[in-house]
């Protein structure tokens, strides 16, 4: 059975921590599946490439052609990662807005992986009080562990065990959550258009 992940990073430039971290969950990830007979395909949405088009969604209602691309990729796919920088105590305001254009159906019963990047692990509680609640909110499923990833985490050898633990749990249990669901209906909007004379009719 082929298996879709999309990965959301909301990192600011390339490359950057962010997407590193992602890329790694990734991986994981598709290894586990890979592992029990599963094909994977894995897409990434970098936020900072449609700033300008998520502005102009939220200010006409619109989105470009890009950016319900994009928006597409999150619906169809049977596992989601998502990971933003920390600023201020809490998620990058541009991956908060790519999720408030997004529809708000797109995400229910769809597992989550959610991760954050900081300069210190003082920041880690960004994962449970901000990033947890809002998925919560648009009824996606996420997966029990979280991972963030401090500055120190980067620092290779002994220092990396840590990081590289959550990172296997994490993606182990968001591989079990899409190994034990079926592939998202993607319903067309445009398939079964109401008739003009019903249109006509209920004006």
């Amino acid at each position: 059975m082929k298996r879709r992940l999309t990965v959301v990073s909301a990192g600011l430039r390339l490359p950057s921590s962010t997407r590193m971290l992602a890329d790694r969950l990734a991986e994981q990830a598709r290894r586990d599946l890979e592992g029990h007979g599963a094909q994977v395909e894995v897409c990434a949405v970098e936020v900072a490439e449609h700033a300008q088009d998520l502005v102009g969604h939220l200010t006409t209602g619109y989105p470009s052609d890009r950016l319900r691309q994009a928006f597409e990729t999150v619906t169809r796919a049977d596992g989601l990662i998502a990971v933003t920088p920390t600023f201020t105590a809490s998620y990058s305001g541009l991956f908060k807005m790519f999720f408030d254009c997004l529809e708000d159906t797109a995400l229910v019963g769809k597992p989550v992986l959610i991760a954050a990047t900081g300069g210190t692990g003082r920041h880690s509680l960004v994962l449970e009080h901000t990033l947890r609640p809002m998925f919560a909110y648009l009824r996606a499923v996420v997966v029990p562990t979280a991972v963030f990833a401090a500055t120190e985490d980067w620092g290779g050898g002994d220092s990396q065990e840590p990081l590289v633990r959550r990172i296997g749990r994490a993606a182990g249990e968001l591989a079990g959550e899409v190994r034990r669901r079926e592939p998202p209906e993607i319903r067309d909007p445009y398939s079964d258009p109401v008739p003009f004379e019903d249109l006509l009719h209920h004006r």
